[in-house]
């Protein structure tokens, strides 16, 4: 191994010794950009866009792209004949041997890959023309912010032995201008009392700065307002800045102009016309509108409230529903904030294809509107798969699967009935495993809620009402547990960024069908139960309990019962043999925990802000708590309790906790594609009424989306290594940093760090001290896990493998750091999409 790697980093040498392969003798490749504003060396990624020639990507300080492009030859044969010529022994030989068929195939396989390697990006040659034409860009810069005596040059530098070079701009800024003087002048009566009486201020302030950025802000602001007081026709070319250029004391004065007329078209020619507040008259909306049927008469129209509905075929929508998504009503005046939110709310029912808004003058009229809304739905009923690999210290390589069937306009209210079927199949370390589950989802663009509570929430916010039940059922997994949920969820959209959520009875039945193999998955309790069995015949002088029993049909009972001897300590093992004593109880607990089933009726609100404007956004923050109890209400109707003293309802064990989580996320664009990431998360679960946390409501650690360095639930609790197959705790501190860039094409990379662990924050006796979260000072427990990984970016979803590396483990004994920092104790772990 160590000699594969060194020959590789002596193939990957002689490779970049040869970058400018490509590079013509009379030609030069760049190799950096500098930037220099008023001499000081200007990094900053709001400049480097203006930069129309840049060098190659990088990975690690290498343009791997260009050494991929490097090995390939443009000069190479490019169709199998000239291929054939070129190599005429391989290809007759392939043509002799087998059919010429397959020495074509055989050449094309060659220029293909030739082909691909030319695909990735070639030597940055050095262009004057893209050098000068960034003067001007940048030039054009500055001068934008103020800076109108700003002066740019450049200057190549050439190695020109090696074929390289790099460019330095210098930038010589000069002194800013100011805003002196600001006039208004509007010249329409009706938009100068709408200025005069809006309570928004002039974004142009005497002594700032001159910023054409300002200005355009200043117009889109005026804009807006304009056209939100029902003005439907004006545009921004009826906004006019003046800006004295004939002063020399960097001082400048601005008229700021509005026109009093647009030109409005009538029997070809242009008409200036005054400006007028537009209402909307008429509000036509077409349910099942497509280009085909352009010009053909509706065969079916309703009118409810003023708006009519139609449809070419039959009308499947209730007009009462539809209508809730029209917030420019029949008789309103016009603005451009409802005709978007019109739009916006159509688009999130998730029923319609395309959503067109047209308007139009109603003729004979000089301030009426018609709006005509054209609808293309989606098919009805749509079908969906979704597949993924899933890996784990529990779960080795396996495959998951879900089907779905999703009913649009179930009820002719634009309802999504969705039914799913999931299943998966895989190894785990105690054989092969499987788990299956449907459930069944309607989700309604409205609150469906008693007394009259749906109209606390307004339908502005889009609020929606989410009903889903279903089961799923689990083989091999744990004690083969089999599951029942039901969920009523309301969620509502308080304005561009915020989402609030409700989940009401959001109850789950959780059952364990196989607890007579609990000693079998959990052999590590067993091993460890098995030398307090063998103490314990020291101690008291007999053989009649070590070794516990194997045997699985036995199993169980036998070490239950030798655990309740301990527990009733008549032979006074607790004084002798404090530490196995404990040992003891301790897998009795979790042994009660894990096979018991539970109730768990959840109510949780949740608070999310999430800033990013879209997809391609990388400079924004996210921000979730979410806040639930369980247990409650059932638990002051109930008051009756099982022989573990733990309160029950219909005679089964109530989970009663109180949980929180708070999850904040931070991304910053850092150019060149490159993104760094920041991640924090915290969370805490507190028990009461003597209540269990249930197995599935605690917290754990490690995985591909936690601290990668660790494997799903091995790391802690606390400072403690126990060798449990499932480590739990009840409060959770997660942090994590990442650095992702571009390497090459659709691969990505990745540098990152994690930090974090859980404890126990119940206070129990059965919890070892080291497990617990006692004050600050358990802080040194945090484990610190680094690595680095790759993605593979196909838009609709990334392929992702990190590599961890444990960097610091808090439950070492002596150096704590990089110990076990190697390749060989590294988690491999493989995902779908980003870990956050």
């Amino acid at each position: 191994m160590k000699k594969l790697s060194l020959s590789f980093l002596f193939l990957l040498i002689l490779v970049s010794c040869n970058s400018t392969k490509h590079v013509a003798e009379d030609e030069h490749m760049l190799t950096q950009n500098y930037i220099y504003v008023d001499s000081i060396r200007n990094k900053s990624s709001d400049i480097q866009k203006y930069i129309l020639q840049k060098p190659n990507s990088k990975f690690l300080n290498l343009p791997v792209g260009l050494y991929f492009h490097n090995i390939g030859n443009p000069n190479k044969p490019k169709t199998p004949s000239e291929w054939g010529e070129k190599n005429p022994r391989s290809y007759n030989f392939i043509k002799n041997v087998f059919s010429e068929k397959q020495s074509i195939a055989y050449a094309k396989s060659f220029i293909g890959l030739n082909k691909w390697f030319l695909n990735y990006q070639g030597p940055a040659i050095i262009s004057e023309r893209k050098i000068k034409n960034t003067e001007n860009n940048l030039l054009t810069y500055y001068k934008n912010q103020g800076y109108f005596k700003s002066k740019v040059t450049s200057k190549i530098n050439k190695d020109s032995l090696h074929k390289k070079a790099t460019v330095t701009y210098n930038i010589k800024r000069g002194r800013p201008t100011l805003l002196d003087s600001i006039n208004f002048k509007i010249e329409s009566p009706v938009l100068d009392s709408i200025y005069t009486n809006s309570s928004t201020s002039s974004l142009l302030k005497t002594g700032n700065q001159y910023n054409d950025k300002i200005f355009r802000n200043e117009a889109g602001r005026v804009l807006k307002l304009f056209r939100n007081n029902g003005i439907y026709n004006f545009t921004e070319s009826a906004i006019g800045f003046y800006v004295d250029s004939t002063r020399t004391d960097y001082k400048t004065n601005v008229d700021f102009l509005i026109s009093g007329n647009r030109l409005k078209e009538i029997e070809g020619a242009y008409i200036n016309t005054p400006y007028k507040v537009q209402k909307v008259t008429k509000v036509n909306v077409f349910t099942d509108y497509s280009f085909v049927k352009k010009g053909e008469t509706p065969s079916n129209t309703i009118n409810y409230k003023g708006i009519n509905f139609s449809a070419y075929r039959k009308l499947k929508y209730n007009p009462k529903y539809l209508a809730q998504s029209i917030f420019l009503k029949p008789g309103s005046i016009y603005k451009d904030t409802l005709r978007n939110l019109t739009r916006n709310h159509l688009k999130s029912l998730k029923n319609f294809k395309s959503t067109n808004i047209k308007f139009s003058q109603i003729s004979g009229t000089d301030n009426e509107l018609k709006m005509d809304i054209f609808l293309t739905p989606i098919e009805k009923y749509t079908l969906g798969f979704e597949t993924e690999i899933t890996h784990s210290n529990i779960r080795n390589i396996g495959s998951s699967a879900k089907f779905s069937i999703t009913n649009r306009n179930a009820f002719r209210g634009a309802e999504l009935l969705k039914l799913s079927f999931l299943g998966s199949y895989f190894n785990s370390n105690s054989g092969p495993g499987w788990e299956a589950g449907v459930d069944a989802s309607l989700e309604i663009p409205r609150f469906i809620a008693p007394f009259g509570l749906n109209k606390l929430v307004p339908k502005e916010m889009s609020p929606r009402t989410l009903f889903s039940i279903g089961s799923s059922f689990q083989k091999n997994i744990g004690l083969d547990r089999q599951t029942f949920t039901f969920l009523t969820d309301y969620k509502w959209q308080f304005n561009a960024k915020k989402t609030i959520q409700l989940e009401i009875f959001n109850t789950q039945y959780i059952q364990n069908l196989n607890i007579g193999s609990y000693f079998d998955i959990y052999s590590s309790e067993f091993t460890n139960l098995n030398k307090v069995a063998e103490a314990y015949d020291i101690a008291n002088n007999t053989t009649t309990n070590y070794p516990l029993s194997s045997d699985l049909s036995n199993q169980v009972t036998e070490a239950l019962s030798f655990m309740g001897k301990v527990a009733d300590n008549t032979t006074g093992f607790k004084t002798t043999n404090p530490d196995e004593y404990n040992t003891a109880l301790n897998i009795l607990n979790r042994y009660n925990i894990i096979t018991s089933d539970f109730l768990i009726p959840v109510l949780a609100y949740s608070y999310t802000f999430n800033s990013q404007t879209n997809f391609n956004d990388n400079n924004f923050s996210f921000f979730k708590i979410r806040v639930a109890n369980s247990g409650n209400i059932l638990g002051l109707l109930s008051k009756k309790t099982n022989a573990n003293n733990k309160k029950t309802f219909a005679n089964i064990p109530l989970a009663q906790y109180f949980k929180t989580d708070f999850e904040y996320k931070q991304f910053w664009d850092v150019g060149d594609n490159s993104v760094l990431g920041f991640r924090t998360f915290l969370g805490a679960i507190i028990p009461y009424d003597n209540s269990d946390i249930p197995f599935t409501k605690s917290y754990f650690a490690g995985g591909s989306n936690d601290i990668r360095a660790w494997q799903t639930y091995e790391l802690g609790p606390g400072s403690t290594n126990t060798g449990l197959e499932y480590n739990v705790g009840s409060l959770k501190f997660l942090t994590s940093a990442e650095y992702r860039f571009d390497v090459v094409s659709k691969l990505k990379g990745a540098l990152f760090i994690d930090a974090g662990n859980i404890w126990d924050i119940t206070g129990s006796d059965f919890v070892d001290e080291k497990s617990k979260f006692n004050n600050s000072s358990s802080l040194k427990d945090i484990a610190i896990g680094s690595g680095f990984g790759a993605r593979l970016d196909f838009n609709f979803l990334i392929l992702r493998l990190d590599v961890g590396f444990k960097t610091y483990e808090p439950y070492l004994t002596g150096n704590k750091w990089f110990k076990n920092y190697n390749f060989a104790n590294a988690v491999y772990n493989i995902g779908i999409n980003y870990p956050f």
